[in-house]
């Protein structure tokens, strides 16, 4: 489920050699990190339904803070933030924010409608 996360983690490499592989797979992968801390949190909800999707037991009813487009902007923006403070590499920060915003993209893609745009609105995706 996630080679294709990761395979953008490792495109990036090219166009940002500065930032390390692990924070570039980190950024890819931080929509899914948020969501199990959120889930264990009890600040977002999912449920097991056997059978209700294809390839995965669970019914992701309610992640708009790890999956939300506009939240996942803000993580980039975030992230991209903290690694340009920390190294001074512009290219790098901007590669690292649209890795994190890229998770969105590529489950809007594969996901039915369930991927929020932000937290309380509407929910899209191609269900491919």
């Amino acid at each position: 489920m996630f080679i294709g996360h990761f395979a953008v983690g490792f495109a990036a490499k090219k166009p940002a050699p500065r930032v390390p592989l692990a924070l570039l797979m980190a950024a890819v992968a931080w929509a899914g990190i948020l969501w199990t801390i959120f889930l264990l949190l009890g600040w977002e909800h999912a449920r097991i339904a056997p059978g209700d999707t294809k390839y995965t037991p669970f019914d992701l009813y309610d992640y708009p803070w790890s999956h939300g487009l506009l939240t996942l902007m803000i993580w980039g923006a975030l992230l991209g933030g903290v690694y340009w403070l920390f190294k001074k590499d512009a290219i790098g920060a901007w590669i690292m924010a649209a890795c994190v915003v890229s998770h969105w993209v590529l489950d809007w893609v594969t996901h039915r409608a369930d991927m929020p745009l932000y937290p309380g609105g509407p929910k899209s995706g191609l269900g491919l």
